[in-house]
């Protein structure tokens, strides 16, 4: 057991009590503030971009339209705002849990608009109202249009207080010494999640046979006291969050009476399951014989979802490939004049099932650097088997430029029309990387490789191999469309930063 991890035994005149909560801001302050702003923000989107196109409809006074007319647009109009904002409380998506957390946000606010444009689909259709056709297929979706930036901005100023040590859930953790100590660094790990862990319980068999008590502590986090004392400890209301994690101590009959303890607390509890990389749409509770039972589904890589995906993969890879045609011109004659040799770089990547396709690249090395790798090879500063220099003398001054703002993968659009590539997914490795890959690196190849994915957008090559392994695996299990485009709209913004690129 590792420094981290380690506990000891408490002395008798150590006191096991929690951060008073008169130290603290009610938690609760900021919550009710940031789902204010968010109710606010999503009534605003959807008025004005509803009475835009109201008055768009309508025209000047005195227009054909007329009276009976502007009459209908405006009747349209407060249907669909009321079929929007109701929409968007029956799919929760201003329920305090959902808000700030992953891709789940975003998917509730598509659900709510998709929703709405099937009822205006059928209330058209009922009533013979063709007046309701602009508003199905044009307004909601440009509710959606405005509607998601605005939520991002809102989420990144709550993520950028939470990264600043605010907004955090005071969370009391209860377990496995080692499982504790898992939570613990994932909670620091990504504070954007909002939980802040600021007291652990163990069991008592956790006490006995360890070294003597130094601090009392598992990776600097107070030991409050044992399981059985776990509900006493929430009691003084210091506590948001109460998380079980992994321990065997934790039998149904117990958890199960913890639950009625905690009835009437401002504490909820969450139950850590074993499969911490399993999330979103693939876990499922339901009850057999009595019992909530977390199902797990397996995940898809082939099927009618895959299809939708590879569809709107090619079509948003064209439409890119169309708008950046004159960027294509104008690095194509940088690279030409910033020492000649060819435009394009070709290289041999490992798609999924194995499959061989050649990438292509803006070239931003001298042209045959594969000849001088041999002799940099002691100076690799790439993670696991990658081979990566932060200053590799071989890249010319224009490819720095483009290595640091990704363009130089550009090219790679057309790898996505052509199928070998998809617009989000693991990173193309080489063969010689797969050659030394691990059962678990390997089921990166159960899909296509991606022009980005969460690597891109959480550190690129300033990650360990291992992350950028785990990573790369949460994304092959857990796919959807709504991650997919929360990664495409963050890559924008990691680009712009240009964090780890080289």
């Amino acid at each position: 057991m590792n420094d981290r991890q380690t506990v000891t035994e408490a002395p008798s005149d150590l006191r096991l009590d929690v951060i008073p909560v008169a130290l603290r801001p009610p938690a609760d302050t900021w919550e009710r503030r940031h789902r204010r702003d968010v109710v606010i923000a999503d009534h605003v989107t959807t008025l004005v971009v509803v009475i835009s196109a109201a008055v768009l409809m309508t025209g000047r006074p005195g227009s054909a339209a007329g009276a009976w007319g502007g009459l209908a647009v405006f009747l349209a109009a407060g249907t669909t705002a009321v079929c929007v904002l109701g929409a968007l409380m029956a799919a929760r998506a201003w329920e305090p849990r959902g808000l700030g957390h992953g891709a789940e946000e975003y998917r509730r606010v598509g659900r709510a608009l998709l929703g709405t444009m099937l009822l205006l689909a059928l209330i058209g259709f009922a009533f013979q109202l063709a007046v309701l056709r602009p508003w199905i297929f044009v307004v909601v979706p440009s509710i959606g249009v405005l509607g998601f930036p605005v939520r991002y901005v809102l989420r990144q100023a709550l993520h950028r207080r939470r990264r600043a040590g605010h907004c955090l859930l005071p969370v009391l953790a209860a377990g496995g010494v080692e499982a504790l100590g898992e939570l613990i660094s994932r909670t620091r790990r990504e504070p954007h999640n909002g939980w802040r862990i600021e007291g652990v319980c163990i069991a008592r068999d956790s006490w006995s046979g360890l070294a003597a008590w130094e601090r009392g502590e598992i990776d600097g986090v107070p030991v409050v006291g044992t399981i059985d004392e776990l509900a006493d400890r929430v009691g003084g209301g210091d506590y948001r969050v109460v998380a079980l994690a992994p321990d065997p101590y934790w039998t149904p009959g117990r958890i199960q009476r913890l639950a009625w303890q905690l009835e009437g607390s401002q504490a909820e509890m969450v139950v850590a399951p074993m499969l911490l990389e399993v999330t979103g749409p693939r876990l499922n509770v339901s009850p057999v014989f009595g019992l909530p039972l977390l199902w797990v589904s397996q995940p898809v890589f082939t099927g009618a979802k895959r299809v939708v995906k590879d569809c709107v993969d090619r079509v948003l890879a064209v439409l890119l490939l169309l708008l950046a045609a004159p960027l294509f011109v104008v690095i194509a004659v940088l690279v030409l004049l910033d020492g000649g040799g060819p435009v394009l770089y070709r290289q041999r990547r490992v798609g999924r099932e194995g499959r061989m396709f050649t990438m292509i690249k803006f070239r931003s090395m001298v042209p045959d650097a594969h000849l001088l790798r041999t002799g940099m090879a002691q100076n690799n500063q790439g993670a696991g088997p990658l081979f990566k220099l932060r200053r590799d003398p071989r890249v010319t001054r224009i490819g720095a430029f483009l290595r640091r703002y990704s363009i130089d993968e550009l090219p790679q659009l057309f790898n996505v029309v052509a199928g070998t590539m998809s617009l989000v997914g693991p990173r193309p490795p080489l063969p010689e990387e797969v050659e030394h890959y691990d059962p678990a690196a390997r089921r990166r190849l159960l899909v296509k490789p991606g022009l980005t994915g969460l690597w891109q957008v959480s550190g690129r090559s300033d990650l360990s191999w291992e992350e950028s392994v785990r990573l790369d695996l949460r994304y092959v299990e857990n796919w959807s469309l709504a991650l997919d485009f929360v990664i495409l709209w963050k890559t924008v913004w990691a680009v712009i930063r240009g964090q780890g690129a080289y």
